[in-house]
């Protein structure tokens, strides 16, 4: 068994590597995709455009064997053209109605700039999500597995955009900020792409059992209990924080120390050490909580209320 988790953990690394092959640098980046991914969570991307955004997370469906779709949002974009809808089939027999399924149906859904999606799509992404399934003139349709929605929004240019509510931002396990590259690695990134040879192709190196399988392996990673006792703390003082309006719920607990352990299995560990909650505390905290009128006035972030928080633990 543990020559099995030990193969496992070197083709993880091999993942990594691959995306690597399309991406230049952004490792802490990956490294929190693929958290979220052996966690079984679905993540908000946070970034300005031009980032990579879905180059990565492309890259990511291939390396693992995973089928990839991607859903631009747009203010006229209706639910049954993410989940799919009846349409009219002519058989032998006669008409019939036949589900087309829409391209929530993939392992891997990259939802492009969700927040221009109107709230009653985004509404239909989102239970998707929490229920693994689509409904459509009432009959259930199950979704592949493994399944995961990583979803992207830009922090500029609002207008006419339909920011998710704090309910609904709170579904996702991880939200990953997307930085610009260091200088060295945007020098990488123009020579790789404006010269004569591209990239190669990103080979297969898992498959969905196997993603599977580390997801299971992931919930049995241990913790020791005066650990977990501290991550929960960490959660429950967001909501005893002076500069804090709105708390994290204990949806947020069970996701720090979910990410904690799936952070343990990818570095190759065999337990949770407190540097894996310090460093899934940000991505899992940093959109379930509200800073009040007072810390926002004098230019608080949710990263830097978070790390006072951590200060403490």
């Amino acid at each position: 068994m543990t020559d099995d988790i030990d193969a496992l953990q070197e083709r993880i690394d091999e993942v990594r590597a691959e995306i690597g092959t399309q991406i230049v640098g952004q490792r802490e980046i990956i490294d929190q995709l693929l958290v979220c991914v052996l966690a079984g969570g679905n993540a908000l991307l946070e970034s300005n455009p031009g980032l990579g955004k879905t180059s990565m997370v492309r890259a990511l469906a291939a390396a693992s064997d995973l089928s990839f779709s991607r859903v631009q949002n747009t203010p006229d974009l209706m639910p049954s053209d993410i989940t799919g809808t009846e349409i009219i089939r002519e058989r032998e027999s006669g008409r019939d109605f036949v589900f087309e399924e829409g391209p929530i149906f993939a392992n891997v859904v990259l939802a492009d700039e969700i927040n221009r999606a109107t709230p009653k799509t985004q509404a239909a992404m989102l239970e998707a999500m929490q229920e693994q399934q689509v409904t459509a003139a009432g009959e259930t349709h199950a979704l592949p597995e493994p399944f995961f929605v990583l979803a992207t929004q830009n922090p500029i240019d609002q207008e006419g955009t339909y920011p998710l509510p704090e309910a609904q931002t709170d579904r996702f396990l991880m939200k990953i900020v997307v930085d610009y590259p260091a200088a060295d690695e945007e020098r990488e990134i123009v020579r790789r792409y404006t010269g004569d040879v591209r990239p190669e192709s990103v080979e297969r190196v898992l498959s969905g059992d196997d993603v599977r399988e580390i997801q299971s392996l992931v919930r049995e990673v241990p913790i020791a209990d005066d650990l977990r006792d501290r991550a929960i703390d960490l959660v429950r003082a967001t909501r005893e924080a002076d500069d804090i309006e709105y708390g994290a719920s204990p949806r947020a607990s069970m996701a720090l120390v979910t990410t904690a352990k799936a952070r343990a299995f990818l570095a190759g560990r065999a337990h949770v050490s407190w540097e894996d909650v310090e460093a899934m505390a940000r991505p899992v905290l940093r959109h379930r909580i509200r800073l009040d009128f007072r810390a926002e006035r004098e230019g608080l972030t949710t990263d830097e209320a978070v790390g006072a928080l951590l200060e403490g633990a």
